[in-house]
């Protein structure tokens, strides 16, 4: 394991148009709205947190994404920085402190953050560390045989036997992230050899994933667009 983490989340302005175009296809790819990410020790000691919205008017967030995290236009043209501004500031810190890479759903955050820096004319930087999904390594705790991946707040309750309040706030959501991993490793189940492992099958998904587009995206939920829709909400 690195000697830092770092943890992200986004919340996003929409779905892709087409889930097999580059970053490059003009229109296609939804906007972060919000990127918050955590830097911890591996040794589990908080170094660093950053929360911001982005206030770019280069575009507007669907009615349906709204619903899902309830960040309006308005309010983050407000509250927000320039896109470059946040990219920069993430990119700082990948290149300081070279973290291996953990999200609940790794691949959208990958995706949302990977469009963010092409769109700021910045080195993807996130495309060479190791990433961990925390979502992609609970499946086994999943108590419903309909359901394959969990939630993040449906893994929070499972792990705290409490509700997640406030989700779907990427600062909220990437506390809890780190609270589910470290809680995981404290019970043994995420090792050394197990984290080792996710890493590589994630290193091949996400090299795919940059290829292909947003594809193994709706893959790996299974039903395509709907499904996803439907595990955000």
């Amino acid at each position: 394991m690195n000697d830092y983490l770092l943890f992200i989340d986004t919340e996003a302005s929409g779905l892709p148009r087409k889930w097999d175009k580059p970053y490059s296809t003009e229109g296609n790819w939804p906007h972060a709205v919000q990127v918050a990410w955590i830097i911890y020790s591996k040794s589990g000691q908080k170094i660093k947190e950053e929360n911001h919205f982005i206030n770019n008017n280069d575009f507007t967030t669907t009615e349906s994404a709204f619903q899902v995290h309830g960040i309006s236009d308005t309010f983050r043209m407000e509250n927000g920085l320039p896109r470059v501004t946040v990219m920069n500031k993430l990119a700082a810190d990948l290149a300081k402190y070279n973290p291996m890479v953990i999200g609940h759903f790794m691949e959208l955050d990958f995706h949302v953050a990977s469009a963010e820096f092409y769109r700021s004319g910045i080195a993807n930087i996130l495309s060479v560390l190791p990433k961990f999904c925390t979502m992609q390594a609970t499946t086994y705790l999943s108590r419903s045989p309909e359901v394959k991946h969990l939630r993040l707040g449906e893994l929070y309750t499972i792990l705290f036997n409490k509700a997640l309040e406030n989700q779907h706030n990427a600062l909220a959501d990437v506390n809890a992230t780190a609270a589910c991993f470290f809680e995981l490793v404290k019970r043994g189940d995420f090792t050394e050899q197990k984290i080792v492992q996710q890493q590589a099958i994630l290193a091949k998904a996400t090299a795919a994933a940059s290829r292909a587009g947003w594809g193994l995206v709706a893959i790996l939920i299974g039903g395509g667009v709907s499904a996803l829709i439907a595990y955000l909400a």
